[in-house]
């Protein structure tokens, strides 16, 4: 599996669910897909997940989750990572070119109106939901490996400087009152 196969499934996961916001639908349904998939392209899978996930380490990206779930812990980052996944291709790239471009999404400014935090653990194990369902068997532990890349230095500030991340993501900033 590449990384054009893993979006189309999540493509075609989105456009199984009632609400393709819904990151936990839109999991459960790519683990599904992905279930029906030969065991050795579920195993593929999985690494090709944690690529995105690595690629999507950055601080800018925390900064806008920072924002988006009032407060973003390492746990927390990862999860908005999922949801991100989720959200398709398209979403996560602009995401990672530009985070403010979060602040254009109906599901953000929903979760803003709603004060609500955006997050989709669910999407992190859906190859090994997959494998699991599939084969009963959990993912062969060498299954993936991943590499963080450094955070960006120049974003090292406190995330909670108001002043400061009006400054670097001002629709979220505003979207969200900061």
């Amino acid at each position: 599996m590449d990384s054009n196969t893993f979006w189309k499934l999540i493509a075609d996961a989105r456009a199984s669910v009632t609400d393709p916001s819904d990151a936990e639908a839109v999991a459960s349904a790519a683990t599904d897909l992905l279930a029906a998939m030969p065991p050795a392209e579920i195993v593929a899978a999985q690494q090709v997940l944690w690529d995105l996930l690595a690629a999507s380490y950055r601080n800018p990206l925390w900064a806008a989750a920072y924002i988006i779930n009032g407060g973003c812990s390492d746990d927390g980052f990862d999860y908005f990572r999922g949801w991100l996944l989720t959200q398709g291709s398209e979403v996560y790239h602009s995401a990672l070119a530009d985070p403010d471009s979060l602040a254009d999404l109906p599901a953000v400014v929903a979760a803003a109106e709603a004060e609500a935090d955006i997050e989709g653990e669910d999407a992190l194990s859906i190859a090994w939901n997959a494998h699991l369902k599939a084969t009963g068997m959990r993912l062969p532990e060498d299954a993936f490996t991943i590499r963080y890349p450094d955070l960006d230095p120049e974003w090292d500030f406190d995330f909670g400087d108001g002043a400061e991340m009006a400054a670097r993501l001002p629709r979220l900033a505003a979207l969200y009152e900061v």
